[in-house]
This record gives C-alpha cells, sequence and structure tokens, in this order.
C-alpha cells in the first residue's frame, strides 16, 4: 500500500459510544456508474408542506424519486391508503408518482381536501414525503351590512373599519375611492395591519362619501369591495354658525374652538401586550396613535439595542418590522407617540419561538458489508424538538429486526452491516410549531473495483509546474490505488509524489523527464482493475523582452516590445490591453506580431499598457506605463526590485569547497545590500532548493564548504531596500566526491519485548548525510559489568535489530556506527540499555499490619531483593478483603480490594476498612511485565466502632397513657451492643418540643412499653443503639396516645428501610393515614448543607428506586406525603456500595441464589395445588356465585351485610368487619393503586378455613390487627392471597 500523505477521511476513526466507526463510502457523482448501482429511493421532488390549490385548476401533487431499480409509488391521504385506481379522476404520472386530479372535468376541489403521503419504494428500501395538506384557496364575498355615515367633529380621531371576509390565503388589503384612486395616506391617515383606516385627527378635507375598502385575494385572482362608508367632518366655524341661527341674540353661545389634545394609543389599546413569533419569520409591530397635532412614533428595545441591519419602519414609522428574528430578538419593545402636549406609550412582550430547523441532518450512507456507520440527526427549536425514527416508513420500534443497528436517541450506530441491512430511514424532528422530515437511505454495496476516468487519458502540463494525473474511482469495500510509471516501472513511492485520497496523483514539480505513461491500478478483495494515462511536459511560455516604461512627449510616437518563447507544440495568443480594458477602437493603434505602436500620443493614452501571453497551458503577461508630458520631460527616478544575478560560475572545485561567482543584475536605483546563495542537492532532493548563505550586496565570490556525494546547483538572489530579485539562473551542477559518513545515528536504545530478547533501534541518517552509496550500520553490543567481547552485527539502511537469547533484565552496552561504501563513521558512543522483562521471582516478606483505628490499618513489609524483581521496579500492590464481621460471625462474598503504591515504598495505608471485622491481606511486587508472586496471606482485626441506626422503630398499642415500642438490630452493629439510649419528648399543636426524658434500655431487649403518659399527646422518640466505643446514629419516630377508647386517625409514614446498591437504593416505607395519597421522596448525601432533592413516587405505591446515585456515599433519605402539610418520615441514613474494583461475580453461579430460585419455585408449586384444590370446591359456598358473576373483585368489592358489590372499605379504615360477614377467601382485597414492592408478599391472614373450604372470621391485610387499634403498621397480604388474585 502506498503511503499517503493524508489520513483518507473515508478511514479515519471515530469513538462513538466506545465503538469504532468507519465512515461511509463516497461515490462518484458519475451518470453511467450510478445508472449501473442498485440505490435505494431518495425522493427528489415534492410539493410544499401546505398547498394551496387554486379550485378551478386541476390539482397536481407533486412526488419524484429516483432509485435502482426504479421505485414505485403509493400514497396515502389522510392516514390511510389511497387507492386512485378506484377514483376516475385521479391519475399517476408515468413513471412518477405525481398525481393529477381532474377538477376542471366535472371534480370538485373540496373533496379532495386532506393530507395527502407518498412512498417511493423498491427492493432496497422505502422514502416517504412530507405530509401535504391540500387546501382549495377560498375567496368569500363580502356579508353586507347597513353602515351608518361617520360624523365627526374637526380635530377628532376616527377608524374606519375594514372587517374583511376571511379567505384562504387571507387578502390583501386597500382603500379606493369610487374612481378606484387609492386614497392618500401620511403621519395623519394610515391603514393598520388589520386593514382598518385610522385618522388620528380628522380635517374638513377628510369629508367625503366614498371610503371603500378592497380585499384582493391573490390566489383566485378576485377582488371583493366593500360598501362606501360616508365621512363628514363639522368645523368649528360651521357649528358656531348653525347654533347662532338656533339662538337668539340674547342668548350665549358659540362652540369651542378645536382644542389640542396630548396622545392617546388608538392600537394596541392598554399599557402592555404580548406577541409571540417564530424563528426566521418577520416581527410586525405596530402603534397607531390619536391626537393633535399628530403625534410621531418612536420604538425602542427596553434593556437592549434594535438590531442593525435587520430593523426597518414603515407606515410612516407606526409599524416596526424585524426580518429574519432569532431568539435573542425577544424582549420588550415601547413604542412612545408624542406630540407638543405630551406622550403615550405601549410595552409589547415579544417572545420568539422556533419551529425545528436543522443541526445536523441524516445522510446518505454507502457501506460495504462487515462495515461500520452511523445515521446523526440533530435539530433544534424552541421548544425542542422530539426525534423519532422511521424506517422504510415504518416507525422503527415495530419495524422488522435488524440486529446491526441500534438505535440510541438522535443516533442510528450500525455494526458490521449485511446487504439485507440497506433500508430508507426517515427522522422526525417536531414541536408544536411544526415538524423536519429528513429521508437518509442505508445502501449496503459489494463491488469490484471500478475505474472512471477514460483510458489513455492525455495530461498536459508546463515544465515546473504540479502534474495532476486523475484516477476515479469506485468499490466497495474501498480499493486500495497503486501508481506505476512505465509498462515494466515499479510502485511510485517517495515524497517526489503525492497520493490523494481520490485515487489522483500529484507530482508537484513535473520536469521534461516527468513525461510518459502512468498506470493507475485499483484492487479490493472482490477484484482488481488498472488504467493507463499519458502525460506531456511543455516547456513555459515566457517574455524574453518585455514593454519598457516610456515617457513620450505629445503628439509624438511609441512602441512597447513584447518578444515571446514558447513550447512549439502550443500555439500562443498575445492580447494587449490599456489599464485592464480592452485597447480603444482608435486607428491610432497598431498592433504587430511582437509589438504595440501607438501613433501620435495624446494625453488619454496616458496609462499601463499590458501584454498577455495565453496558450492552453499557461498564461503570462508584462506591464509598462507609458506617460504622456507636454514637454521633454525629466525621466522620473523608478524604484525597483534588482535584477536577478547572472552568469554564474564554479571555480577552484575541491572535495569539501567550491568558489561561486557572479554578475549583479541592474540594481534599479535601489542599492543591493545582500546576495542570498541557495544550493539544490540534484541526487537526493530534485527540485528541492536549500538556504546555503548570503554575503553583503558588495560581494560577487564565495567559497562554500560542500560535503560528500551530493550534485550540487545553485543560484544567487539580490536583496535592496524595495524586496528580493527573481532567482538567478542555476549554475552547472558539481558532484562531489564520496567519503566517509561523517556523524553516526542518534537517540540509540536498547529495550526488550520478551524476556529472552533485547531490541536496538535508532534514528536513520538522511540522505545526504550518508556521504556516499551503500550506507549501512554496524550495531554491536555486550553485557555490563561482564567481561564479554563486543558482538558484531552489520545491518542494511534499517533503524532496528533483535538480539536473540539474551539473559532476561541485564544491562546492555550498545552503540551503532554508520559505514558506506567507502569506510566507516567517527567512533559511537555507547549507551546503557535492558534486555528484556519478566515477572518477579519472590513475594515481600515480613508482612505486618499496625491497625490505627477502626477504618484504617497501616501494612509494613520488606522490600524484595532487587535481582529477584526481574525488571524495572515499578511498585507494590496490595490485596485486601473482609473475611468476617465479628459481631455477627457470618462469611459473605469475598471482593477484593487493591491499592497501588509506587516506587521503592515499603508501607501504605487502607482506609475504609469496617469496624469489628476479620480481614485479610498479600503484598505483590509489579514491574513493567505484570505482578510476581502474593505473600502469605495475613490476618488482622478492627476494632469496635460506633453501631449504625437500629433498623426499625415501630410503635404500636396506643392507650390513654401508654405505648409499645419494638424495635430491630442495627445493621452494622460495628461491635457488641451495650444497650439502647431512648429519648422522647411531646410535641404539642404547634410543633414546639416539650421537654426531653431518656431512658438506657439494656441491649437484649427488642421492645418497651412506656407508660405514664399523656393522653391525646403527640410524642416524638430518638432512638439509638450503644457499643463500648459510643452511640450510634439515630431513628426517630412518631406516635399518638389516644384521648378515648375510639382511635383517631393520624397520618404518619414510618419504617423507612433502605437497600443500597453501587449507584442506586431500593427505598420503602410503611404509612398509616387516609387513602390516596401521594407521597415523594427527597434525599441529599449526608453531612451536605444542599437543598433536599425531590422525586414524585407514581400512585400510592410504598416503595422507591433512586438512580443515579455515587458508590461509596452515604445519603440521608426521608419521605413525605403530598397535601398533608409538614407531615413527613424521619431520616435514615445509608451508604451506596463501592464501585467494582476489579472482577465481578457470575450471580447465577452463587450458592444462595440458586437456593433461592429452588424456594421460589417450591412455592409456586405449592400456590398451584392450593388454587386447584379451592377451584375445585368453588360451588359448595355462595362466595362462588357473587365471584362468577362479577369479573373482577378487586373493582367492585363485596358490602358487608348483603353480599352485593358495592364501595370498598379498606382496613385503614380503623373499622372491625361484622360478626358473620364474608369476605371472599380466593382474591386479594386490594387498594386502588397496585403496590409494586415485594413487601407486600408477606403474612398477614388471621382467618381460618372450613373443611369444606368457606373463610370464617375477619379478614385482614395488616399484620396483628386489632380492631379498635387503628394505629399498627401497614402489612402485605399473604402469599396465597395475593397469588390468587392472578388466577
Amino acid at each position: 500500500m502506498m503511503k499517503k500523505k493524508s489520513i483518507s477521511s473515508s478511514k479515519a476513526s471515530l469513538v462513538l459510544f466506545l465503538c469504532q466507526m468507519i465512515s461511509a463510502l463516497d461515490v462518484p457523482l458519475d451518470s453511467k456508474l450510478l445508472e449501473e448501482l442498485s440505490q435505494p429511493p431518495t425522493i427528489t421532488q415534492q410539493s410544499p408542506k401546505d398547498y394551496i390549490v387554486d379550485p378551478r385548476e386541476n390539482i397536481v401533487i407533486q412526488c419524484e424519486a429516483k432509485g435502482k431499480p426504479p421505485p414505485s409509488f403509493s400514497w396515502t391521504r389522510n392516514g390511510t391508503h389511497f387507492d386512485i385506481d378506484k377514483d376516475a379522476q385521479v391519475t399517476m404520472k408515468p413513471n412518477s408518482g405525481t398525481l393529477v386530479i381532474n377538477i376542471m372535468n366535472g371534480g370538485k376541489a373540496e373533496a379532495y381536501e386532506g393530507v395527502y403521503q407518498c412512498t417511493a419504494r423498491n427492493e432496497r428500501g422505502a422514502a416517504i414525503s412530507n405530509n401535504i395538506v391540500i387546501r382549495p384557496s377560498r375567496s368569500p364575498l363580502w356579508t353586507k351590512e347597513k353602515l351608518e355615515p361617520n360624523q365627526v367633529r374637526e380635530g377628532d380621531s376616527l377608524v374606519l373599519h375594514c372587517r374583511p371576509p376571511v379567505g384562504l390565503p387571507p387578502p390583501i388589503i386597500f382603500w379606493m375611492d369610487n374612481a378606484f384612486q387609492r386614497l392618500p395616506q401620511s403621519e395623519r391617515v394610515s391603514q393598520g395591519l388589520n386593514g382598518d383606516l385610522y385618522f388620528s385627527n380628522v380635517q374638513p378635507e377628510d369629508t367625503r362619501e366614498d371610503y371603500i375598502c378592497y380585499a384582493r385575494f391573490n390566489h383566485t385572482q378576485t377582488i371583493q369591495q366593500k360598501q362606501p362608508i360616508s365621512v363628514k367632518v363639522f368645523s368649528m366655524d360651521s357649528l358656531n354658525d348653525t347654533i347662532a341661527a338656533n339662538l337668539s341674540d340674547t342668548d350665549i353661545y358659540g362652540a369651542k374652538p378645536v382644542t389640542e389634545r396630548q396622545p392617546i394609543l388608538l392600537t394596541p389599546t392598554g399599557s402592555t401586550s404580548t406577541k409571540v413569533e417564530l424563528r426566521g419569520n418577520v416581527l410586525l409591530l405596530e402603534c397607531i396613535a390619536a391626537g393633535l397635532p399628530t403625534p410621531v412614533i418612536r420604538w425602542i428595545k427596553e434593556g437592549g439595542e434594535l438590531p442593525a441591519n435587520r430593523t426597518f419602519f414603515e407606515n410612516f414609522k407606526k409599524t416596526l418590522k424585524i426580518i429574519d428574528v432569532s431568539e435573542a430578538d425577544s424582549g420588550n419593545y415601547k413604542c412612545i407617540a408624542r406630540n407638543i402636549l405630551g406622550s403615550a406609550h405601549h410595552v409589547i412582550s415579544v417572545t420568539v419561538k422556533a419551529a425545528p430547523y436543522w443541526i445536523t441532518a441524516p445522510r446518505n450512507l454507502v457501506l460495504s458489508p462487515g462495515e461500520d456507520g452511523t445515521l446523526i440527526c440533530r435539530a433544534n427549536g424552541n421548544p425542542k424538538p422530539n426525534i423519532s425514527w422511521l424506517a422504510n416508513g415504518v416507525p422503527i420500534a415495530i419495524a422488522p429486526e435488524d440486529p446491526s443497528r441500534k438505535v440510541d436517541g438522535d443516533t442510528i450506530i450500525f455494526s458490521h452491516v449485511q446487504e439485507r441491512s440497506s433500508a430508507v430511514y426517515q427522522c422526525n424532528a417536531s414541536n408544536e410549531y411544526g415538524y423536519l422530515l429528513a429521508n437518509a437511505f442505508v445502501n449496503i454495496l459489494a463491488e469490484p473495483p471500478r475505474i472512471l476516468t477514460p483510458a489513455n487519458k492525455l495530461y498536459q502540463v508546463i515544465a515546473d509546474s504540479p502534474a495532476l494525473l486523475d484516477c476515479a474511482y469506485f468499490g466497495s469495500p474501498k480499493p486500495e490505488i497503486e501508481w506505476f510509471k512505465g509498462v515494466k516501472g515499479s510502485i511510485l513511492r517517495g515524497n517526489e509524489y503525492i497520493f490523494h485520497d481520490n485515487g489522483t496523483l500529484e507530482i508537484p514539480v513535473a520536469q521534461k523527464d516527468s513525461a510518459g505513461t502512468y498506470t493507475c491500478v485499483a484492487r479490493n478483495e472482490l477484484g482488481k482493475i488498472q488504467n493507463e494515462v499519458q502525460l506531456e511536459v511543455k516547456d513555459p511560455t515566457m517574455i524574453i523582452k518585455q514593454p519598457e516604461y516610456k515617457v513620450i512627449q505629445r503628439y509624438g510616437q511609441v512602441s512597447f516590445e513584447c518578444i515571446i518563447k514558447h513550447d512549439s507544440t502550443l500555439l500562443p495568443t498575445v492580447t494587449w490591453l490599456k489599464d485592464n480594458d480592452e485597447l480603444p477602437d482608435d486607428e491610432r493603434f497598431l498592433i504587430g506580431k511582437d509589438n504595440l505602436t501607438i501613433m501620435n500620443v495624446t494625453d488619454k493614452d496616458d496609462g499601463t499598457y499590458t501584454c498577455i501571453v495565453n496558450t492552453t497551458l499557461d498564461s503570462v503577461s508584462a506591464s509598462a506605463v507609458l506617460t504622456v508630458v507636454a514637454a521633454p520631460p525629466t525621466p522620473a527616478i523608478i524604484y525597483a526590485r534588482p535584477n536577478p544575478p547572472f552568469d554564474l560560475e564554479l571555480t577552484g572545485q575541491l572535495e569539501r569547497s567550491v568558489e561561486l561567482s557572479w554578475i549583479p543584475g541592474d540594481e534599479n536605483n535601489s542599492p543591493i545590500t545582500n546576495f542570498v546563495i541557495e544550493y539544490e542537492d540534484g541526487l537526493h532532493e530534485p527540485g528541492v532548493w536549500h538556504y546555503q548563505t548570503e554575503v553583503p550586496g558588495t560581494q560577487t565570490t564565495i567559497q562554500l564548504k560542500l560535503s560528500p556525494y551530493v550534485n550540487y546547483s545553485f543560484r544567487v538572489i539580490a536583496v535592496n531596500e524595495i524586496g528580493r530579485s527573481q532567482p538567478s539562473e542555476p549554475s552547472e551542477q558539481y558532484l562531489t566526491k564520496s567519503a566517509n559518513p561523517d556523524e553516526n545515528p542518534s537517540n540509540v536504545q536498547g529495550i526488550g519485548s520478551e524476556p529472552d530478547n533485547l531490541v536496538i533501534t535508532w534514528e536513520s541518517l538522511k540522505g545526504f548525510q550518508s556521504n556516499g552509496p551503500g550506507l549501512q550500520y554496524k550495531v554491536s553490543w555486550r553485557q555490563k559489568d561482564v567481561d564479554d567481547e563486543w558482538t558484531s552485527v552489520i545491518v542494511a539502511n534499517v533503524s532496528k535489530y533483535i538480539v536473540s537469547g539474551t539473559p532476561t533484565f541485564v544491562p546492555y552496552e550498545i552503540k551503532v556506527q554508520a559505514l558506506n561504501d567507502l569506510g566507516y563513521a567517527p567512533e559511537p558512543s555507547e549507551v546503557i540499555g535492558h534486555s528484556g522483562e519478566d515477572l518477579p521471582m519472590v513475594a515481600p516478606g515480613n508482612v505486618q499490619v499496625h491497625v490505627i483505628n477502626s477504618t484504617l490499618a497501616k501494612v509494613h513489609w520488606d522490600p524484595v531483593p532487587l535481582k529477584t524483581v526481574r525488571g524495572h521496579l515499578q511498585g507494590y500492590k496490595v490485596y485486601y478483603w473482609k473475611v468476617q464481621s465479628l459481631s455477627r460471625r457470618s462469611k459473605r462474598h469475598v471482593e477484593k480490594k487493591i491499592l497501588t503504591f509506587r516506587g521503592n515504598k515499603t508501607f501504605g495505608m487502607l482506609p475504609g476498612l469496617e469496624p469489628y471485622s476479620s480481614y485479610k491481606l498479600n503484598v505483590r511486587v509489579v514491574n513493567g511485565k505484570g505482578e510476581g508472586p502474593a505473600s502469605p496471606d495475613k490476618v488482622f482485626k478492627t476494632p469496635e466502632g460506633v453501631p449504625s441506626s437500629p433498623s426499625f422503630l415501630k410503635i404500636t398499642n396506643p392507650t390513654l397513657n401508654s405505648l409499645t415500642l419494638e424495635w430491630g438490630l442495627p445493621t452494622h452493629p460495628n461491635g457488641v451492643l451495650t444497650s439502647y439510649i431512648l429519648k422522647f419528648q411531646p410535641i404539642n399543636n404547634t410543633h414546639e418540643l416539650g421537654p426531653l426524658v431518656e431512658i438506657r434500655i439494656p441491649a437484649n431487649e427488642s421492645s418497651l412499653i412506656l407508660k405514664n403518659l399523656n393522653y391525646s399527646t403527640r410524642y416524638k422518640f430518638y432512638f439509638n443503639a450503644q457499643t463500648s466505643v459510643g452511640s450510634g446514629s439515630q431513628i426517630t419516630e412518631e406516635a399518638v396516645t389516644i384521648m378515648d377508647e375510639v382511635q383517631p386517625l393520624y397520618p404518619r409514614i414510618r419504617n423507612v428501610t433502605t437497600a443500597a446498591a453501587e449507584t442506586y437504593a431500593n427505598i420503602s416505607w410503611e404509612y398509616e393515614g387516609p387513602d390516596h395519597v401521594n407521597f415523594y421522596v427527597e434525599y441529599g448525601v449526608a453531612g451536605s448543607k444542599e437543598d433536599w432533592k425531590k422525586e414524585i413516587v407514581n400512585g400510592s405505591r410504598s416503595f422507591f428506586v433512586l438512580k443515579g446515585l455515587t458508590p461509596g456515599t452515604a445519603y440521608k433519605v426521608r419521605v413525605g406525603a403530598e397535601g398533608l402539610s409538614g407531615f413527613r418520615s424521619s431520616e435514615d441514613v445509608f451508604e451506596t456500595g463501592p464501585a467494582m474494583a476489579s472482577r465481578q461475580v457470575d450471580i447465577a453461579t452463587q450458592g444462595w441464589f440458586i437456593g433461592l430460585m429452588c424456594a421460589v419455585a417450591l412455592l409456586i408449586l405449592i400456590l398451584l395445588i392450593v388454587c386447584f384444590i379451592r377451584r375445585n370446591k368453588g360451588g359448595k359456598y355462595p362466595v362462588k356465585e357473587k365471584e362468577d358473576a362479577h369479573a373482577d373483585p378487586e373493582i367492585q368489592p363485596m358490602k358487608e351485610d348483603d353480599g352485593t358489590f358495592g364501595e370498598y372499605s379498606d382496613a385503614e379504615d380503623h373499622k372491625p368487619l361484622k360478626k358473620g360477614s364474608r369476605t371472599p377467601s380466593d382474591r386479594t382485597v386490594k387498594k386502588e393503586d397496585s403496590d409494586d414492592s415485594l413487601v407486600d408478599y408477606g403474612e398477614g391472614v388471621n382467618g381460618q378455613f372450613n373443611e369444606d373450604g368457606s373463610f370464617i372470621g375477619q379478614y385482614s391485610g395488616k399484620k396483628e390487627k386489632e380492631p379498635a387499634e387503628g394505629n399498627e403498621s401497614s402489612e402485605a397480604p399473604s402469599p396465597v392471597n395475593a397469588m390468587n388474585s392472578f388466577v
């Protein structure tokens, strides 16, 4: 495989969800290739989503698609299949999916309103169009209305309402008179966005009877006219005359003159309003004010500036228009109407929402069998759009399974695809403002290589310019490309070629000897193909005599020369320009073969004249300035870069030096400051020029130091203050003689890869460092500190040598010396390396453990002898694990923990130990190869610590003056319990706490009856256990003594228990109180001051799973009930398990798990036997008939007195069942919401069975239920009844 200059994008790796993905193949846009390759359908043309049609013309719904084989088309209408064959008015265009609905031949457009969707399908998948909503345009007539004349006093405001008919699409409104002339509008009179005509103040000239509102419906090309509106304005003078004619001379009369008024807003009304606009639309805000003088409108944005370049003012600044709005344009916009008497303002709160728009639309994938790929669909909007996927038009959840496909949100990941994986996928991004639908196909192709570049294509380039030889190809899997020159040439490699990803071969600097035949070979696992192209290298076109600056007297004659040299096979054309434009069409301009002559020069001929020489391959130009003067001028001083030096000559050629001399070119009125000398190595790097040295501008010879075995050419560049000259022509070539190498390889290293070898590596010399042909290396080595001779071997021009059969991890002296056909380089320096490592031989000894406290220990060990490490010492690993808890004397699953201590350390701390436990540990030494043997297990014990809180605290049997407390042992005793501490205090109605009482209880007790309490009083209890070390964390609970023999119902949550894993915890609790309560769980890190996090429990379940917890962290948790102010449980503390450090245990092989499964199987068998027996006895008691008549006794439980179904009364009502009542013995009376917790399958049936199987006695869903005591803990139904509820 040839070396590539840049990594191909199709081979670039992408780590995505820990999977390595390979990007898809690119299919060239070659028409012949596209005709031959199979391809899923692609929708190429479709009608708009909202398609308003002319009801008088045929409806054409476009749907065009391409694919191979050509796709077939089908349509749905309003979500169901649209059978066009059953509708004579509907046809589908041949070889197309476009529908034509014939309206002009008797059809009605309204009958075809609906939502249409096109599906294009072939054997490789199905693409779908957008949902196309078809609606015929409507232009309804104006409703007839009686319009009263408008009589207005001069100076008052007026609004003429248009109220056009509702059309589809909405009409365009304008006001005209009877002569069809537009009514003039101004700052005083203008049309609003709603079509109404607003007068800020009326004047006498506004009187007329033909104010007519027109509505133009563009779709149907119709205009509807409203009845004319009459406006009569009464001036103050005429009003006074009318009043005077009707009053006597003695009366006081006269109307008030026209009074000026401060502005008020006609629209919008009020001080504030809101507007919602979509991203990308045009935002139009309007303020029209009344007032006299006419108010002027000004707009501002509160807290910001109006967006520049997108803000426009219309309708005499009454309308603010912002185009292409975005979320940043949201905010408050204030319009201010002002005249000389004051101002009025209105604030419009604008919210910019956004229909979905693409961030990354899915793109087609072309993959080879076995490759990986991804489809990514990312869209944004406001609100955030929902992303859903379809496969071949079907929701991906119900589409046929594809084992190579995995959906991860907005991404579909394909792994190891097969040909059957070809399909078209649709991504739908939608929110309340719209949707986006994109089709992207996944096409799995297995194709042998094809070369698309025509055979024997001829390429022509100019010498010293790049040559690009095409080899357009396609294949699947992607073929590898190789290039050869000549019929029997070898594969092209090296820095003189660039190999592009698309198969193109680039020769950066083509020379004459680059011409010839080049062969491109493409191969993959399915085949191989080749193609030849021809390259011709032409001489460059040059202007050897350029036009020169001219100063000419007016009416004189001037001539510019342009003499060229070009390749004999190319036909040049010469064009003259004046000031970069064509020459004037004037007979005074004469164009010859090599010149341009201007006769009878005038002032307008002054300018720049350019000679341009074009061939089919290159173009050169040269310019000169013509200055026309009235009198013979003094030539202006022109400063320019110097001309290049010439006549380079080499003399005094020696093995390591040569003398170079040259003649400077014209300095062009700026002295030459220095000369730069460059060289080319024609043997190793032809065409590449390197900096050699530079000399002052007064010096024209230099003695140059040379290296052996280099074919030198030199060139010189002159430099002045204006710039650098063009390089001179190269000197003659000088090949220096070969010599011994002057230097040795660098970066010599010796590192073993196996226990019995030594890998010696170095950096090879560059080409010109070889000093001669036949570059090789002498590699020498010997074991250090052993009196051995050097072992040497001579290798070719490589950079690695492997010595086998070495002892394990011993130091070696290494040296690498360069040599060529003429001899050796100087003696190289020695470096120290090591042979390969092996696992350590011995374990650390004298392992000692010092227990610091109940959770921390310090371990010591003696270091192992370095000789036994057999490698580079990296450190020590301590393995430790808990054997058993000393308080429980029960073993558990062993989970080993590992701590690593770097370097030659001989001690370490073991944190996180459990108190009062027995541990074992061992120590191992680690080198670069791995771990050594373990030391003998060391046993140590941790001392006692404080215990955890008691596992539960249950308060039962409340009486007038006593409560019964029951509790469970701490989950982690962390030692020998010495006693329990109980503290309690009363709580009054304002939740204030009373005096605290403390009682010490012996450790062997598990219950206590508290007496001499106050009746009808709530108490808060604090309970914790003690060891000899101290008190542990406490558990709290509340309870109430009763007021009389009737128990009041106080809601409470108690016995909050947790079962924690690594990243989640199961929280369960017991609840007493009213039914239909919604619970919530609050939790946080123990000891943290952060706010509690809250999770809502679904329904009235008594358990919840907290997820996303941090391993090895202590959390606090409590449970509350919605709607019960301030009512929640006491806090409980739990700790998540530590993160798994190493291997995980297969649960299916554990003995406890196998035993549990056997017990479950036995229980199910017993339940099935009981069910079978009871089913056989089902007809012997009346309850059976009741159950048969009602399918779901959980929804319709039985009444207690008559056996009929009625409202269910839960045991939580704390009322005893009536004597003699019956409850179905084969069903479980349940709450309305299902409890999914496994805790519900506990004990709790107090009744017994008669000999005939009927149920006798009181049913209770509670454990230890007493009819008169309602504050007991709620327990689940028995396993028998729980199972029967499913029979």
